[in-house]
């Protein structure tokens, strides 16, 4: 099986609404009589173990880990200008949302840039503070794997590239 060669133990992946995991080894179950293989995926942030069936872990929308280019155009986007639509809060919410369990950095990066506030800009709602913090959680953690830096340092990182956008 193909499949099997493109994940190996050790390696990170995303899992659209779960971020970044660890794959810690395939193996082979058998559920109701049919002997399925098995990724093993682990995510730590959230003490979870997710087990994804390899012939649906592209359809799952299960991927490697972004490239640096990807990454740079993530970053990029970041540092664009808020494109923050003045509708109302609970329609953005949702395309929020959507955005950051698609898995895509940049769209997350999205997310990150228009609910970012600076000192200067007006307090935001509790509700987008804890989106802002999802999407900046998520995209600091795949930045952290592709830069291999700890988390926070990577969180750090985005937050000044915003500060200084």
């Amino acid at each position: 099986m193909g499949k099997q060669a493109e994940y190996s133990a050790g390696d990170y992946v995303v899992y659209p609404t779960h971020g970044v995991g660890r794959v810690q080894g395939i193996e082979t179950q058998e559920i109701s009589g049919v002997t399925l293989e098995l990724l093993i995926v682990t995510f730590e942030q959230d003490r979870m173990t997710l087990r994804v069936p390899l012939v649906r872990a592209e359809s799952s929308g299960l991927r490697k880990l972004s490239s640096r280019k990807l990454m740079e155009d993530a970053l990029t986007t970041l540092k664009g200008r808020s494109r923050a639509k003045r509708t109302m809060w609970s329609r953005r919410a949702q395309e929020y949302e959507a955005k950051i369990n698609s898995g895509d950095p940049v769209s997350i990066a999205e997310v990150v840039r228009d609910l970012h506030r600076g000192p200067e800009q007006p307090e935001q709602s509790f509700s987008e503070r804890q989106m802002y913090q999802a999407a900046l959680e998520r995209l600091a953690r795949e930045f952290a794997a592709v830069e291999d830096i700890d988390e926070d340092t990577a969180a750090v990182k985005l937050e000044e590239m915003l500060a200084a956008a």
